[in-house]
C-alpha cells in the first residue's frame, strides 16, 4: 500500500516490524506521553500484525498493530509527520487486514483527544471514558465489510 510519494505502508509480523516500530512507539508513548516503558512493551506484539509506514530510505513514520481478536492499538505517528494522513493510512491498513482475516468488527481504545480522528474513519464510541496508562480513553468499534 502507498501513502504518498516515496512512502509505503506494509503489514508485517513483529520480527520484521520491531526494529523500526518500537523506537517510534517509545518516542511517542514513553517520551512524549509519559507512559511507563513496562506498559508499552507487552506479550501481544509477537502475536499481532503491525502496519508500518516508512520512507523509501526506511525511516519509520507511523505504526499500529492488530491483535488476533480484532483490537487495533499502539497507533503512533512521528511528531514531524502528524496531520499528513499517515495515521489514517495506517489505521485503514489495519482495518483492511482485520477484514481480510474475516473479522466482523475492529475495536480500539482511543485516547479521548483523538476521538474525532477515529470517528472520521467510521469508529463509534462504546461505554464510558476510562483511564489507561494515566490517559483518558474511550472504547470504539467499527463494523467491517468482508470481501466475499
Amino acid at each position: 500500500m502507498t501513502a504518498g510519494p516515496n512512502i509505503s505502508i506494509r503489514v508485517l509480523d513483529w520480527a520484521e516490524a520491531e526494529p523500526k516500530a518500537m523506537p517510534l512507539r517509545l518516542q511517542v508513548f514513553v517520551v512524549e506521553q509519559g507512559v511507563p516503558v513496562e506498559l508499552e512493551r507487552d506479550e501481544f506484539d509477537a502475536v499481532s500484525k503491525h502496519a508500518l509506514a516508512e520512507t523509501a530510505a526506511g525511516e519509520a513514520l507511523a505504526t499500529g498493530r492488530l491483535l488476533p481478536d480484532g483490537h487495533i492499538g499502539r497507533m503512533a505517528v512521528a511528531a514531524s509527520w502528524r496531520g499528513r494522513g499517515l495515521g489514517g493510512a495506517v489505521l485503514e491498513a489495519l482495518v483492511a487486514e482485520a477484514a481480510a482475516r474475516g473479522m466482523d468488527h475492529a475495536l480500539l481504545n482511543a485516547q479521548t483527544h483523538a476521538l474525532d480522528f477515529y470517528r472520521r474513519h467510521g469508529f463509534v464510541e462504546e461505554g464510558k471514558e476510562f483511564m489507561e496508562a494515566g490517559i483518558p480513553h474511550r472504547t470504539m468499534r467499527r463494523t467491517l465489510e468482508r470481501n466475499t
